[in-house]
């Protein structure tokens, strides 16, 4: 569903003018076993962009977002992390204690948009606060974050054989998508 967003948001920006350099960037090998690994296309460009000295601003990594249930209870989340509605009807803003600001600027950019958004900015060891590409930046120093619909904490059919297009809400990621268009421009900026 990242995917299908990201396509999206390079069609809708056609013609937007950033006042920052803009980059919409898909990656390779972002799940096992390349997670973590030097084969992870995400950390391989950030390292890139570090050893160019390229100063990054923000990187919003789109995870999965296209599942949500309005069921009760249908939400989990790692221990430790309390406080969040338990009924899987949001998405979330979830970074590293570095990328706070960066996470808290996210959700406001988001918030008018009217789909139920929620943020956490934790330490990186708490179970999947880094699961996606925004990982690899911090590495390097970057702030980053990741925007999901939290994925295994909700979707039942995460990473099996039932994880299937008819699954996936369009409706609301063609809402997140649309918020994520006025997040991407608030951040870079005219």
């Amino acid at each position: 569903s990242g995917v299908a967003a990201l396509l999206e948001l390079a069609s809708q920006l056609r013609g937007f003018e950033p006042g920052l350099t803009l980059r919409l960037v898909f990656f390779v090998n972002e799940e096992p076993p390349w997670f973590m690994t030097e084969d992870m296309g995400s950390l391989r460009h950030a390292r890139g962009c570090k050893k160019r000295g390229e100063e990054i601003r923000a990187m919003v990594a789109l995870e999965s977002i296209g599942y949500f249930s309005d069921e009760p209870d249908s939400q989990h989340f790692p221990p430790g992390i309390e406080g969040y509605p338990t009924t899987g009807n949001f998405v979330g803003f979830v970074g590293n204690l570095s990328s706070a600001t960066l996470v808290a600027r996210c959700k406001t950019l988001f918030a008018p948009s009217g789909v139920a958004v929620e943020s956490l900015a934790a330490p990186s060891m708490i179970e999947g606060v880094g699961w996606s590409d925004h990982w690899s930046f911090w590495q390097e120093g970057y702030p980053a974050v990741m925007l999901t619909d939290t994925a295994p904490f909700r979707n039942p059919n995460y990473h099996r054989s039932t994880d299937l297009p008819e699954t996936l809400d369009y409706a609301r990621l063609a809402q997140v998508t649309e918020a994520m268009l006025a997040v991407t421009r608030g951040l870079a900026g005219p």
